[in-house]
């Protein structure tokens, strides 16, 4: 495992380094060099940040994802010799942010802001143990909160309780032996000092995803607003009958997709599947999580078209809300990313694509 160097032996469970023996066993020759380069380009004096997105399109083993997560968001600097400076600084802000949020308990807190949060919070993946943890759940309110009291703009709003969860769930992987589910793992057993950290670096990186999307949070959410019509328009260039069964049944494209938008398809794919899909979209850089994922939603939306096409109104509305997606897979989601590039690739640059 390539070692961060925040973290300390008994941070990271020492049993981790010997279980990557087995994890690497099971790969092909073809995964295994693919992990081998990967793992020496993040262990190199210096990232080449292009050249890191170009290997993480097509997905990041579980042990390097952390790391890869962190500095393709720009988290993480490239300069190997200023990443323990720079985490102990963003750390340190962070902890200086709660003492001073929290310090007078929840007396000193927005009280309307903080109910939302806690009720959102044990509302976020309430299947998964892991959510289900108070100290998992303490977590979230306090980087939500944080978040929010610094970001007035926008606040707290209903939707960012999701987007902050692969994040925890990806950099806790650090801390536990490979093979054990992190949706699964008693997170209360994890140090005080692990879970500080992890808890800083989810908030640091939940900020680095929301400055590039915040429009989609501020008052009347005008990018998703602007993302909504966009789809629509692409989906009436790709597929015209779709769009126009939709028109012709009544369905508006805002009934269905401002989740899809507000909750980066979150709330419609299992976590895995998400996780992965974020690879792509961090590895697509600064138009990953916006341009990218309207293609990923268009795509989406495609997945469904034939059946689709024989519903009529409620039925759409109703299917759309429950999509069949419960056991999706990585397999399922690199489908979609597939077709998201091609889309990309033929269309971004088009003189009449949507997002010019």
């Amino acid at each position: 495992m390539f070692n961060l160097p925040e973290t300390s032996q008994s941070a990271t469970n020492s049993p981790i380094s010997a279980s990557r023996v087995s994890l690497k066993s099971k790969m092909s020759d073809s995964q295994l060099s693919k992990y081998n380069r990967l793992k020496k380009l993040l262990e190199a004096p210096s990232v080449d940040l292009a050249k890191l997105q170009e290997l993480c399109w097509n997905g990041i083993p579980v042990d390097l994802r952390p790391t890869a997560w962190r500095l393709m968001l720009g988290y993480l600097p490239c300069n190997a010799e200023r990443r323990a400076q720079t985490l102990a600084r963003k750390r340190k802000e962070y902890e200086d942010a709660i003492t001073q949020t929290f310090g007078r308990g929840e007396a000193g807190l927005d009280e309307e802001m903080w109910h939302q949060i806690s009720i959102d919070v044990p509302r976020t993946n309430p299947e998964v143990a892991l959510y289900r943890h108070p100290v998992t759940q303490e977590c979230l309110k306090r980087i939500l909160y944080c978040w929010a009291v610094q970001h007035p703009a926008s606040g707290y709003v209903q939707g960012i309780n999701d987007l902050v969860t692969p994040f925890f769930q990806v950099f806790l992987t650090a801390y536990i032996d490979e093979g054990v589910d992190p949706e699964t793992y008693d997170i209360g057993v994890l140090s005080k000092e692990a879970l500080t950290t992890l808890e800083a670096d989810s908030f640091w990186c939940l900020t680095k995803l929301l400055d590039g999307i915040q429009d989609n949070y501020t008052f009347a959410q005008p990018g998703i607003q602007r993302q909504i019509f966009k789809l629509r328009e692409f989906i009436e260039r790709v597929d015209a009958p779709l769009a126009a069964h939709l028109a012709a049944e009544g369905v508006e494209y805002i009934q269905f997709t401002f989740r899809w938008m507000n909750c980066l398809l979150m709330r419609e794919i299992p976590m895995n599947a998400t996780i992965r899909m974020w690879d792509t979209y961090l590895a697509e850089g600064e138009s990953g999580f916006s341009d990218f994922h309207l293609y990923m939603c268009a795509a989406f939306l495609v997945h469904w078209s034939e059946h689709l096409r024989k519903l009529e109104f409620q039925e759409i509305i109703m299917y759309l809300q429950s999509l069949p997606t419960q056991y999706w897979t990585e397999k399922e989601i690199e489908m979609l990313l597939s077709q998201a590039y091609i889309w990309k690739t033929l269309f971004h640059n088009a003189p009449s694509h949507f997002g010019h």
